[in-house]
């Protein structure tokens, strides 16, 4: 499957993974910066989600190939990987079973362990849009409030709105496939999976991804990870609290 990707500045290539029902666009500010410090940023859109195509299949093994697809269709050799939630998760499975390609792995708020369905609320209140009435860009909001109280997460969401055709809006990722493989994305690494180059894990100090039960896991696949705390910030570390992320990635990537 050909992925779309925003690609911004020259250098060595940086590929950054979306988490569920993110996009490419999420990271364009970031990736901007990072493209500042002399890397040639990649930001994906996995399948079933943003630009990039839909498919009935949607695993860890499947993606884990669509970006070994892409570096070998751009020609990337060696990369540097960011991963947030389900591509921290993408970033990890590449990482330990394709580690020729990848000098340093970056994970935002997710670990290696499994995490069990949580999205649901989250699922009910987008299937709850009827798009078939037409409705206004408030009205799908409005839907949304009811199932979803947080205000960021809503317009986090609500950035996959799109003009279909004129007058019809609709989601750009994937709905009927994330209801119905949604389990696939709490995933584990298997045991005996190891990535033995620099690793870095970020979270949020207001986020229950990673908790400090979790170091020794994280530390029994990745060798030679550091853990990071980004204060002021929950899941979205990356959005909440961008100037601390982009410090602690930029000091491990060009160290």
């Amino acid at each position: 499957m050909e992925l779309y990707s925003r690609i911004e500045g020259e250098g060595k290539p940086l590929l950054i993974i979306h988490g569920f029902m993110g996009m490419s666009d999420n990271w364009k500010t970031l990736g901007g910066q990072f493209a500042g410090l002399g890397f040639q940023v990649h930001m994906l859109d996995m399948r079933n989600h943003g630009k990039s195509p839909h498919s009935e299949e949607f695993n860890y093994a499947v993606m884990v190939q669509d970006v070994l697809d892409y570096c070998q269709k751009h020609g990337l050799e060696k990369i540097d990987l960011l991963g947030h939630s389900m591509g921290g998760k993408i970033a990890m499975f590449f990482a330990v079973n394709h580690p020729e390609k990848l000098e340093k792995l970056i994970v935002a708020d997710i670990g290696p362990k499994y995490y069990a369905p949580h999205h649901q609320k989250i699922l009910e209140g987008l299937t709850a849009i009827d798009f078939t009435t037409q409705p206004t860009r408030a009205e799908v909001e409005a839907t949304l409030s009811e199932y979803i109280y947080d205000f960021g997460t809503r317009q986090f969401l609500l950035k996959n709105l799109y003009w279909v055709t004129p007058g019809q809006l609709g989601f750009r990722f994937n709905l009927d496939v994330f209801n119905r493989k949604v389990e696939g994305i709490g995933e584990a690494l298997p045991f005996e999976s190891r990535f033995e180059k620099p690793a870095l894990f970020l979270r949020g100090d207001r986020s229950d991804y990673i908790a400090d039960a979790d170091f020794e896991t994280i530390h029994h696949h990745f060798p030679d990870s550091e853990i990071v705390t980004i204060k002021n910030a929950g899941h979205w570390l990356h959005a909440e609290n961008p100037k601390d992320f982009f410090e602690a990635v930029a000091e491990f990537l060009v160290k």
